[in-house]
C-alpha cells in the first residue's frame, strides 16, 4: 500500500540517493544529472509524491494563499466580489481562506489575525471598523472601498459619489421632485459618498436636499421594506425613493405593492449596485451598476502586484472604477 504521504525521504530512500540530489532534482536546480533527474521524477510520481506546499511557503517566504474578508457573503454584491477574487486566484495558483465578518468589528479583528498566523502572502479587507487599526500590518494589504484617514493601503473601488450622482440625476430627469433616501447603518462611509453625490444632482436642478427624507435602514430587502414604511409614515409628500443599494430598493418595491403604490408612475425606485436579482423580469428595478466580477479580479490582481513586490516601496494605488446607470421599469420613461 501507498503510504498516506510520501515524503523526499521516501524517494531518496527507494532509490538509494541523498535527500539533497532529491531536493534538487525535484525542484529543478542544478547539481544533478539528467539521467538521475529523470529517475527521481519517475520514482517520485510513481510513489505518489506531492510537494508540500507549507513547508516549501516556510522556505521560500511564499504560501500560495490569500485572505478574504467580508461582511455578507448572502449579499450577491459581496459574492460577485469574492467569485472575481476566487477565479483571479485559481488563474494564479493561488488558494483563498474566505473569512464572513457578519458586519461585526470583533469577528473582523479575530479573522485578521487568524489569517496573519496562517502567514497568508497578503489580504483583501472589507473592513466595518476603522482601517487605521491594521497600520502596523507588514503583510501586503487591499481594501475593498478605502476610507482610511493616512491612505496607507492599496484600494480598488466604485467612484460612489458618482454613482449617487447619477441615480439621482435620472429620477430629477423623470420628472421626479420629492426624492426620499434610504441608507444602511452598516457602511456609513458608502451611503455618504452616494449622498453626497445626490446632493450635487438636486442643486442642479436648484433644489436641497430635504433631511426629513433622508431615513437609514438596513442594507437587506427587510430593513429596506421597514425603511419605506417609515418614511410614508411620516406624511411627507414623496414620489421617489433612491435605496442606496439594491436589496433597500427591493424592500421599498415590496413596501408600495402592499400599500398600493403604483410604481413608476406615483413613485419612481432606484437601486445601487445592480445585482442579478435585480435584472429579473418580474423586477427590472433602476439601478447604478458596479462592476463587481471586475473589482474582484483587480483586487487580487493588485495584490499580487503588490506580492511579489513587497520589497520596494512604491505609491499607494488608489483605483476607481466608474459606475454605471441601469434604466429599467422602476422609473418613469424619460
Amino acid at each position: 500500500m501507498i503510504p498516506i504521504s510520501i515524503t523526499i525521504k521516501d524517494v531518496a530512500r527507494e532509490l538509494g540517493v541523498s535527500y539533497s540530489s532529491i531536493s534538487r532534482a525535484l525542484n529543478g536546480k542544478e547539481g544533478v544529472s539528467k539521467e538521475t533527474r529523470d529517475k527521481i521524477l519517475e520514482m517520485a510520481e510513481k510513489m505518489g509524491y506531492q510537494p508540500n506546499d507549507l513547508a516549501r511557503g516556510l522556505v521560500n517566504k511564499i504560501s500560495k494563499t490569500v485572505g478574504v474578508i467580508v461582511p455578507d457573503i448572502n449579499n450577491p454584491f459581496f459574492g460577485e466580489i469574492v467569485a472575481g477574487i476566487t477565479d483571479a486566484s485559481s488563474e494564479n495558483e493561488y488558494n483563498i481562506f474566505l473569512c464572513v465578518s457578519g458586519w461585526s468589528v470583533k469577528r473582523e479583528k479575530e479573522y485578521f489575525n487568524t489569517l496573519i498566523q496562517k502567514r497568508v502572502d497578503g489580504i483583501i479587507l472589507k473592513s466595518v471598523g476603522d482601517y487605521n487599526e491594521y497600520e502596523n500590518i507588514k503583510s501586503p494589504l487591499m481594501i475593498i472601498e478605502r476610507y482610511d484617514r493616512n491612505q496607507k493601503f492599496d484600494s480598488v473601488e466604485v467612484d460612489n459619489e458618482f454613482g449617487g450622482y447619477l441615480a439621482t440625476k435620472h429620477l430629477l430627469e423623470c420628472g421626479y421632485r420629492k426624492l426620499g433616501f434610504i441608507s444602511g447603518r452598516e457602511d456609513d462611509s458608502a451611503c455618504k459618498r452616494r449622498l453626497r453625490g445626490a446632493k450635487k444632482a438636486l442643486e442642479e436642478y436648484g433644489l436641497s436636499l430635504n433631511k426629513d427624507l433622508v431615513i437609514e435602514g438596513s442594507f437587506s430587502i427587510e430593513g429596506g421594506r421597514a425603511a419605506a414604511k417609515q418614511l410614508f409614515e411620516k406624511g411627507l409628500p414623496i414620489d421617489a425613493i433612491f435605496g442606496m443599494n439594491d436589496l433597500i430598493a427591493l424592500g421599498a418595491l415590496q413596501y408600495c405593492d402592499e400599500t398600493g403604490i403604483s410604481i413608476p408612475d406615483e413613485v419612481g425606485v432606484v437601486g445601487f449596485d445592480n445585482i442579478s436579482y435585480a435584472g429579473l423580469p418580474q423586477i427590472r428595478l433602476t439601478t447604478v451598476h458596479q462592476p463587481k466580477y471586475e473589482l474582484g479580479k483587480m483586487l487580487f490582481a493588485t495584490l499580487l502586484e503588490e506580492i511579489h513586490n513587497k520589497e520596494e516601496k512604491k505609491p499607494t494605488k488608489k483605483i476607481i472604477l466608474n459606475p454605471e446607470l441601469k434604466i429599467r421599469k422602476t422609473t418613469r420613461m424619460k
